[in-house]
């Protein structure tokens, strides 16, 4: 049976982005991002629910992220979901992230956006595409990535 593991996502940073390198030196950026959606109940009213998720990016492309990207920037973001399992404290903790394949800049450096449109104009724009390491990194035993 064929299978696939790909996600595409909108939204914004909820933090700054995070650098850090792994034991073989490879960069590593981690940061959050909140997704909307809106929806209609049964009843007719408008709601809104935010989904947010982890990022994570290695390579140059990770470097680049944690150097161009802040709080509240909208980013597109295309790559894989990733389960992950380890021990702290005695505790089993586990967690779910996307591994960025694709990271696009979206909007005004700085989260500010023009009135007429949800993006910055073309020559705005930012694209980071590298190819995300094959085998699974283990986090350090006192912090996940």
């Amino acid at each position: 049976m064929a299978s696939l593991n790909k996600v595409f996502m909108i939204g914004n940073l909820t933090r700054d982005p995070e650098l850090r390198y792994v034991p073989s030196g490879a960069p590593v950026t981690t940061f959050g991002l909140a997704v909307n959606r809106t929806f209609m109940t049964q009843h007719g009213d408008k709601k809104d629910e935010v989904c947010f998720v982890r990022i994570v990016v290695f390579g140059k492309q990770a470097e680049s992220c944690s150097q161009y990207l802040t709080k509240g920037r909208p980013v597109f973001v295309e790559g894989r979901l990733q389960y992950r399992a380890w021990e702290q404290d005695g505790q089993k903790r586990s967690t779910l992230d996307i591994v960025a394949d694709r990271v696009q800049f979206l909007g005004a450096p700085g989260g500010k956006q023009g009135p007429a449109s949800e993006e910055a104009p073309e020559s705005h724009k930012e694209t980071f595409t590298e190819e995300a390491p094959a085998d699974n990194i283990k986090p350090e035993e006192d912090a996940p990535f």
